[in-house]
């Protein structure tokens, strides 16, 4: 992304300089100490992200937000940097993407623009998908590319490549066949992208190709397990358990608490009609002794007696 710093003092203007400088998502960066010269700078160039102080001579970083918005088409994601508390609240109202106060970490800054990136991906990818709605009979669930920017290059990784994804962090892991690429986003945040994709959710850390399994098993502890394309296996905690349901379009029988209420019912019915055969056949076995030893009573007190 390329980024915009906007503000008065020298020193702060730095600081930021050299956080992007080691922000590998920072394809480049401008500086503008006022607001007329961060003005002229977006009408000849554009950002992707505007790093604002509030304090600025003549016109204020509030203000000039405002006169982006009113000449720019498109306008960049905003992140306050202040000293001022009172200012965030002003900034919030304003609708400013976010807010980071003096002084600042290298990580707090790290995760505001973390923040505005997957803000813009999300948009592109809405738009994208007007598009091609309006193009007619396109969709993105068509698609079966995605692109990843790995060492300073755009990767274009078929989807039916990826086994599953692992959290590190910030980062997500994807592990493909013959290699592993690391991206710089949540694993919540690409669980939702990748869902109608097929994609599910096992664990809070691990997202998995529903295509890749290959086989699922029963633990002692009452838990499942996976085993993928490969030979890798991994454990399905109790939250994700019901995402198992989705790996097959029908199941012809199925492990305890996979199976639905209502497709389970007639499985059930059956189960329940067993029980009170064998409670029925228990009470008669039950009254044909009782009868038995009332016969055997009855002989032994009257011996020899014959009914006419």
């Amino acid at each position: 992304m390329r980024v915009l710093i906007v503000g008065d003092e020298a020193s702060a203007r730095t600081a930021l300089a050299n956080v992007l400088t080691m922000t590998s998502d920072v394809e480049g960066f401008e500086s503008a100490s006022d607001a007329a010269e961060a003005l002229d700078k977006m009408s000849r160039d554009s950002y992707d992200a505007v790093l604002l102080d509030v304090n600025l001579p003549e016109i204020s970083g509030l203000e000039l937000l405002g006169r982006i918005r009113a000449t720019h088409h498109q306008v960049p994601a905003i992140v306050f940097v202040t000293a001022h508390q009172p200012h965030m609240l002003k900034a919030l109202e304003l609708q400013a993407d976010d807010v980071v106060l003096k002084p600042f970490s290298t990580e707090r800054i790290d995760k505001a623009l973390d923040l505005v990136s997957r803000r813009a991906t999300n948009e592109k990818s809405a738009r994208w998908l007007e598009i091609c709605s309006q193009a007619g009979g396109l969709s993105l669930q068509q698609s079966t590319r995605i692109a990843i920017k790995s060492k300073g290059r755009i990767r274009l990784i078929n989807l039916k490549d990826v086994i599953m994804g692992q959290a590190q962090g910030n980062y997500v892991l994807l592990r493909l066949d013959s290699e592993s690429l690391l991206l710089r986003e949540s694993i919540s945040v690409l669980a939702e992208k990748l869902r109608t994709y097929g994609f599910i959710r096992i664990h809070k850390s691990v997202l998995v190709n529903r295509s890749c399994v290959e086989e699922i098993y029963h633990l002692q502890t009452g838990m499942y397990g996976l085993r993928l394309k490969g030979g890798r296996e991994l454990t399905v905690t109790r939250t994700y358990r019901q995402n198992l349901k989705s790996l097959a379009d029908f199941w012809l029988d199925s492990f305890p608490g996979l199976c639905d209420r209502k497709n389970g019912s007639a499985r059930n019915e059956l189960l329940d009609q067993e029980k009170q055969l064998i409670r029925l056949r228990d009470e008669v076995s039950c009254q044909r002794r009782e009868l038995s030893r009332g016969n055997s009573d009855k002989n032994h007190a009257f011996p020899g007696t014959r009914e006419n």
